[in-house]
């Protein structure tokens, strides 16, 4: 094989609603999601199975921070007291709490949400 790398990709989803504190410090209307979440790792080779992760492992995490935020008012949750909870932060959310669970050799390297069909924002490691 030559210097090529593989990547992974898991989808979920779940729904959840929220609002944006506006430009003029206003809240937006109270509304919700069935939002879509793609994480993607990189991984530089193989292991003794033929693969760079394990995809049950990997689909374990992140169901864990699916099932913390389905069917929640993400506003309340405390990852966001400090920020909006918009697709851009959710994005950072699942980075954050994704980072450094994959096992050796295999690093997290893109979390895309799609908060609407056609509206999706992405947080890119090292970006």
């Amino acid at each position: 094989m030559g210097l090529g790398r593989f990547e992974l990709t898991l989808e979920a989803e779940f729904a959840a609603a929220h609002r944006l504190r506006m430009y003029d410090g206003e809240f937006e209307p109270l509304h919700g999601h069935t939002w879509r979440v793609e994480i993607y790792y990189e991984g530089a080779g193989l292991d003794s199975i033929g693969v760079a992760a394990d995809f049950t492992l990997l689909q374990r995490d992140l169901r864990t921070v699916v099932a913390e935020m389905h069917d929640r008012y993400l506003n309340e949750l405390s990852a966001f007291a400090e920020r909006n909870p918009s697709a851009e932060n959710v994005a950072v959310h699942f980075f954050e709490r994704l980072s450094g669970k994959a096992p050796a050799g295999v690093r997290l390297v893109k979390v895309r949400v799609w908060e609407a069909p056609g509206c999706a924002a992405a947080y890119i490691a090292g970006a």
